[in-house]
């Protein structure tokens, strides 16, 4: 189709889809050291075909707002529009070194965010300032090992991370400057205590843990745990990324954990993906405190302030006080769903969740047996006689308008396929998806070369995923050439 191609494709000399007024300045030259060599190289398009274009390239992918999502461990929750207009309100597009008595609306909103997060979670103080889960990740470790610095336990370089952990856990560790003690799991993911008394000493800094675990399983053993690593004079790290089916349910302080970051990006209504932008607070216990990264906003006198001298903060992590926009989108669903409601967010994920595991079970390997909570793993079709892999089955629910789950992940299974779908969908909705995940099963089974040749109806078909990755195409001339 003539709108398929890129816009380079249909430009032509001369052709121009903008009208600019005429200028009112006077004639003027730009230094030699300003200007460029060679003319920009822009396409030369009509208005109606810069609307036509961009309106069939946004159709082309893939989001929330176009079909299911069912992606594991870091599916797209509810994000509402009224969330995304409040944050773009002039009234916050306050310049970062504005006073701050010209700043109190919008610092009463960092306060009361800081304190609704303390109270779901069960920490006493939060910081707003990482830019991501990953980054709070990497805050938290920098406060373990401040903590063990202050105490002069200067021999406690190691972090514990389970052999099922996200992956982003060890990358953390051995960034902030720790090494990784990797512990062994049980089958369903959750962690083996005998190996980890066996790994505990007096070189653990702490152990870093998701609950409930990467493959959707709470740690029935976590009251053990915790105890066993503050025994042996460690603290313990909270991945947030599984937060959403604990929501008004449990808190990880009351787990005994000392320090966690949350994903405003994805637990709490921020759009997830695309690059961001993200928020990832960074919560700690009581005692804790005193490490949080700078500026810190503090109530005083029932006035706002921002705190920055503390000589044993681990300094500043980030410029001002975080993603101003993400934390305003927060707050909005915060207060939306109110605090006698949260309890219906974890209700429901773990029942949809479950809805789907039991639905599709007798199609797909279920190599975990049992109540999960928010998220759940096939280990690829039962039938493995037609030699349908997880990537196809991927593959071909692209044909359907369904977003793949997460494929391949955790490693603990070869076929992997992890489904996590968001409590805001509703039950038509699932069954929907479970319909066409047990016709694929069908197909397999039937016709198996139809799955292995898909995706059909997408606008390009199975790609070298290998090449891709390693030799990217993201320049026109690159194309034409």
């Amino acid at each position: 189709m003539y709108y398929d191609r890129l816009i380079f494709e249909i430009s032509n000399p001369g052709r121009k889809g903008y009208s600019l007024p005429k200028s009112e300045f006077k004639e003027y030259s730009l230094s030699n050291n300003l200007q460029r060599n060679e003319e920009p190289m822009l396409p030369e398009v009509s208005e109606l075909e810069v609307v036509r274009h961009y309106t069939n390239v946004s159709v082309k992918n893939f989001g929330i707002e176009k079909g299911f999502y069912p992606l594991g461990s870091c599916t797209m929750k509810y994000n509402p529009k009224i969330n995304q207009d409040l944050s773009n309100m002039p009234e916050f597009s306050l310049h970062p070194y504005a006073p701050v008595k010209a700043a109190q609306g919008v610092l009463e909103i960092y306060y009361e965010t800081q304190r609704i997060l303390s109270e779901l979670s069960g920490l006493h103080t939060f910081t707003l300032n990482p830019y991501a889960g990953a980054h709070g990740e990497l805050i938290g470790l920098m406060i373990i090992k401040a903590y063990h610095q202050k105490q002069n336990d200067l021999k406690r370089t190691k972090i514990i991370v389970p052999d099922s952990a996200h992956g982003t856990n060890p990358a953390t560790a051995s960034v902030a400057g720790f090494d990784v003690v990797e512990v062994k799991s049980n089958m369903d993911g959750t962690v083996n205590v005998d190996d980890l008394k066996e790994a505990l000493n007096d070189e653990i800094a702490g152990i870093m843990l998701t609950n409930p675990n990467t493959l959707g399983i709470f740690e029935k053993d976590i009251l053990e745990i915790s105890s066993l690593v503050h025994e042996a004079g460690g603290l313990l790290y909270y991945d947030g990324a599984n937060l959403n089916p604990l929501l008004g349910l449990a808190r990880p302080g009351d787990m005994g954990f000392d320090i966690m970051h949350i994903n405003l990006h994805k637990t709490f209504s921020t759009p997830h993906g695309g690059g961001g932008p993200g928020s990832g607070p960074v919560g700690v216990v009581e005692h804790l405190v005193e490490f949080l990264p700078k500026p810190v906003v503090k109530k005083v006198n029932n006035q706002f302030d921002i705190e920055f001298n503390n000589d044993t903060t681990i300094g500043q992590i980030s410029h001002f006080y975080g993603n101003i926009g993400v934390v305003l989108k927060a707050y909005s669903y915060l207060l939306s769903i109110g605090k006698e409601n949260f309890k219906h967010i974890g209700g429901l994920s773990v029942l949809n969740a479950n809805y789907i595991k039991e639905s599709l079970k007798d199609d797909y390997l279920l190599p975990i047996k049992g109540i999960c909570k928010h998220e759940f793993v096939f280990d690829g079709l039962i039938d493995k006689s037609s030699h349908v892999t997880t990537l196809d089955v991927a593959k071909r629910l692209l044909d359907y308008d369904v977003h793949p789950p997460t494929i391949y992940f955790p490693l603990i299974f070869k076929e992997a396929l992890m489904i996590e779908p968001p409590e805001t969908e509703s039950k038509a909705t699932i069954d929907n998806f479970i319909t066409i995940m047990r016709k694929v099963a069908e197909e397999a089974r039937t016709n198996p070369e139809l799955v292995k040749g898909a995706p059909y109806n997408t606008v390009v078909k199975r790609l070298d995923e290998a090449t891709a990755a390693r030799n990217p195409i993201v320049k026109f001339r690159d194309i034409e050439s």
